[in-house]
């Protein structure tokens, strides 16, 4: 690593002495003359070394010039100074920092806003690549995307916001970046790049949502996500967040907002398909002590989770009206889905009771037509969810999984140990008892 130079002449006195003459000089309308000595300063005060001074009079080339509203000037200087041969880190720090300041002072119409888009742009094209000045890019960036968002671009403000890659950012605040991160993440699911919005919220860590005092940044992630996971149609990752929500202290503090989060879990979990980790998650749910306040969901999760047949009609009796409240069952497709769970959950119910059954009869039982129990009982023998054959000449459905050559032999063998095993205990048993018998015998 190369030594730090020291100064070889402090500037500080000079530069005290000529700034307020070059701005009397800039303020009476000859700012080209004045950059221009003040240009030739800085180089002085940089070839000195002299780091605070050459910072100094950077800032003051750009302070004049929006002072004098002079907005080529200012973009041409902000330019010039970031490729001055040598500039110091700090110097560059220092006039981002500065210009980073006057966009909030541009208004957001007409001329003003074009001044200001391109002021912005010539930032961006300054700090590009530079890693001292990359949170100011960020927060830069961060507010052209909001700029685009306004105008209704949301594609164009997405574009943008993807540029940065926050997550290398090491000078960068956690919570600043983890905000930053749901905003990317925000804007991708509104132009509907899911695909891409999966991949940024891959980026985001569960050990940092579980801190306490990211909280807000927690149930923000999640709402994104289940966004996200609703347009996939996985109710059971959409479950899982709405856990994560209801599990946070500050969501437990309020009984109308846990009663919410609670009420949609179990929603979205009799939307799931049944599978193990969705039905652990039932068990879970329902062994909760707050869904005694809910009857209605508790008595809904009971429907699944007892081995009965449900009747669609009367479950729709009942719950249509308390259902209809969610927002994810505004749609219709969402109700054939809830169909589609229960009708599966009688054919599981069927197959632990039946070993085969007349198909007329498995059709009453389920209360639906030939077509639609052939299609619901073919995607769960797909999915190897249950075991089944119909047989049409017959006209049954077995459901008895019938045995392998090596299972077959493999059960014949362990009934033959089993048998050996039982004649030896009772061929001890009983030599058992004749010496019992004969000691007696001896014995009178």
């Amino acid at each position: 690593m190369p030594e730090k130079k020291k100064m070889e002449q402090d500037f500080g006195p000079i530069v005290e002495a000529k700034l307020p003459e070059l701005k009397a000089l800039c303020l009476k309308g000859k700012l080209a003359e004045g950059i221009e000595e003040l240009l030739s300063l800085e180089k002085q005060t940089r070839l000195a070394e002299d780091v605070d001074s050459t910072t100094k009079v950077a800032v003051f080339i750009i302070n004049i010039c929006f002072e004098c509203k002079d907005w080529k000037a200012l973009n041409e200087s902000l330019v010039t100074l970031s490729k001055r041969r040598g500039q110091f880190k700090q110097t560059l720090q220092g006039v981002v920092g500065e210009a980073v300041a006057y966009v909030d002072k541009f208004g957001d119409k007409g001329e003003e806003l074009e001044n200001k888009l391109k002021l912005i742009d010539t930032i961006r094209t300054i700090t590009e690549g530079k890693i001292y000045v990359e949170n100011e890019r960020a927060r830069l960036t961060r507010k052209l995307a909001k700029m685009k968002e306004g105008e209704g671009k949301i594609k164009e403000a997405a574009d943008i916001l993807q540029e940065v890659q926050v997550e290398t950012y090491g000078a960068m605040e956690k919570r600043e970046k983890l905000d930053f991160l749901l905003e990317q993440i925000r804007l991708c699911l509104d132009c509907k790049e899911f695909v891409r919005a999966s991949l940024v919220s891959k980026k985001i860590s569960s050990k940092a949502l579980a801190e306490p005092d990211f909280a807000d940044i927690k149930l923000r992630y999640h709402e994104h996500m289940i966004r996200y996971y609703l347009h996939d149609g996985n109710h059971l990752q959409v479950a899982r967040s709405w856990q994560a929500i209801y599990d946070t202290p500050v969501i437990k503090e309020s009984k109308d907002k846990w009663s919410q989060a609670l009420k949609l879990i179990v929603v979205n979990l009799v939307l799931a398909p049944n599978e193990p980790e969705q039905y652990d998650t039932l068990l879970r749910v329902y062994e909760d002590k707050n869904l005694n306040d809910l009857p209605p969901y508790k008595a809904l999760l009971k429907y699944f989770l007892t081995k009965e047949l449900i009747r669609w009609t009367k479950l729709q009796e009942l719950y249509r009206s308390e259902l209809s409240q969610h927002t994810v069952f505004q749609e219709p497709k969402v109700w054939d889905t809830f169909h589609q769970r229960v009708v599966q959950h009688n054919i599981r119910v069927i197959s632990s009771y039946y070993t085969q059954i007349t198909y007329k009869r498995f059709i009453e039982l389920l209360d639906l037509n030939q077509e639609s129990t052939e299609k619901f009982l073919s995607e769960l023998v797909t999915a190897h969810a249950v075991y089944a054959k119909i047989d049409r000449p017959k006209g049954v459905v077995v459901f008895n999984k019938p045995l392998e050559a090596a299972e077959v032999l493999n059960e014949w063998s362990s009934n033959v140990t089993s048998l050996l095993d039982l004649m030896e205990k009772t061929c001890h048993l009983i030599q058992r008892e004749n010496m019992v018998q004969n000691s007696k015998v001896q014995a009178q």
